[in-house]
C-alpha cells in the first residue's frame, strides 16, 4: 500500500510542476504578443497624431472667404491675403446685385480699384504666391461669373 500511495504522490508532483512550467511558457508567449501588439499601436498612433496636426496646420493656414466654398491661403505678406478677403467681399456684393453694376456705381469703382490694387500686389510676389493667388482670384471670380 506504501508504494502505491508513494507512487501516486510521486506521479501528483511530477503533473504539477509540469503543468506550471507550461503555464509559465505560456505567459511569457502572451506577455511578447502583447508587447508586438503594443508597440504597433504606438506607432500607428505616432502616425495617426502626425497626420492630423498636419491637417491641422494647412486648415489654420486658410481664412475663410465672404464667399462660400472658397477659402484664402495665407501669404508672407498680410496685405495680399486682406485684398482676396475684399475681393470675396465685393464679388458677394457683386453676386447680390445679379452682375448688374450700372445699378450700383460703387461696385464699379471698388472693381476697379482692387483690380488696380491687385496688379501692384502681384508684382511683388514671388512665382509660387503668384501662382496661389491667381488660383484664388480665379475661383473667386468663377464664383461671380454665373450672376453676369
Amino acid at each position: 500500500m506504501k508504494k502505491i500511495v508513494l507512487s501516486v504522490l510521486v506521479v501528483g508532483a511530477l503533473l504539477a510542476t509540469s503543468c506550471k512550467g507550461e503555464k509559465k511558457e505560456a505567459e511569457k508567449a502572451k506577455d511578447g504578443v502583447k508587447t508586438e501588439v503594443v508597440t504597433e499601436i504606438e506607432e500607428v498612433k505616432t502616425d495617426v497624431v502626425t497626420k492630423v496636426e498636419e491637417a491641422k496646420k494647412e486648415v489654420s493656414d486658410m481664412v475663410a472667404s465672404a464667399l462660400e466654398g472658397i477659402s484664402i491661403p495665407s501669404f508672407d505678406n498680410p496685405k495680399v491675403t486682406e485684398h482676396l478677403q475684399s475681393y470675396a467681399t465685393y464679388a458677394k456684393d457683386y453676386i447680390a446685385a445679379k452682375g448688374d453694376v450700372l445699378k450700383k456705381p460703387a461696385l464699379v469703382k471698388k472693381g476697379a480699384e482692387l483690380l488696380a490694387q491687385g496688379k501692384s500686389l502681384v508684382a511683388g510676389l514671388d512665382d509660387s504666391s503668384k501662382a496661389k493667388f491667381k488660383s484664388v482670384l480665379s475661383q473667386i471670380q468663377s464664383k461671380m461669373a454665373p450672376s453676369k
